[in-house]
């Protein structure tokens, strides 16, 4: 028989798990105003999903920008990549910044990654501006991917995150430049993500059924170092 000690304990502990849950997201509770997620300058988001990459591949890229309805192609691409500023919704399901209307996260994804991964942002932005809920949207994407909806990765699906400019999450900011590559679901250490030493960083996205690798590189799209990367 539990003792009344024990149950006081239980239900202290059961309120301050819940307290900790509400404030984790009490900043950013639901979606703001869509305004607040728009850029009014059309040039100026297109330039801001070019810088995710070197100009030697943005250039000859589609350019992807968010509207009122959703995201549209802005600009032609002729090899292949695709670049697009993400907002927040994003982010993984238990991101704080999963509202947040500040995040622009600059992405350029090469052909592999555009046929992987853009669908799956199309897919969160459309359920986004229908109103739903994080959990509603979460859902609906797990009943996509068992539905065979959204698409796998490829082989050699990856993406460049070379942007100065971006906005990753108030943690954050814009943090380093760095590439991402996509995988079915896969033991990290088996790339030597999170092993002393290595660069690799890994980490597997339950609700999509994939591996994300990140490696962080010296320079951003510019080519001006990253402050962190000279010493």
């Amino acid at each position: 028989m539990r003792t009344k000690g024990s149950i006081t304990l239980s239900v202290i502990l059961f309120v301050a798990s819940n307290m900790f849950a509400q404030d984790r997201y009490a900043k950013y509770p639901g979606m703001a105003p869509l305004e607040q997620y728009l850029i009014a300058d059309r040039d100026a988001e297109i330039s801001l999903a070019q810088s995710a990459a070197p100009k030697s591949i943005s250039d000859d890229a589609e350019i992807l920008i968010f509207t009122r309805q959703g995201y549209e192609t802005a600009v032609k691409g002729t090899n292949g990549f695709v670049c697009v500023v993400a907002r927040s919704w994003a982010a993984g399901i238990d991101d704080p910044d999963f509202w947040n209307p500040k995040l622009r996260a600059p992405i350029c994804f090469n052909a592999a990654g555009a046929r992987s991964r853009v669908p799956g942002i199309r897919k969160r932005t459309d359920l986004a501006l229908t109103g739903k809920s994080r959990a509603e949207i979460f859902a609906a994407l797990r009943r996509s991917i068992e539905k065979k909806e959204l698409p796998t990765p490829e082989p050699g699906a990856m993406c460049y995150m070379l942007s100065k400019q971006g906005y990753l999450s108030d943690r954050d900011g814009h943090w380093h430049p760095h590439l991402m590559f996509f995988v079915p679901k896969t033991d990290p250490k088996t790339w030597g993500a999170g092993l002393p030493g290595s660069p690799v960083i890994g980490f597997e996205d339950a609700t999509e059924r994939l591996t994300v690798f990140l490696v962080p590189v010296g320079r951003w799209s510019d080519g001006t170092l990253d402050p962190v990367s000279e010493h």
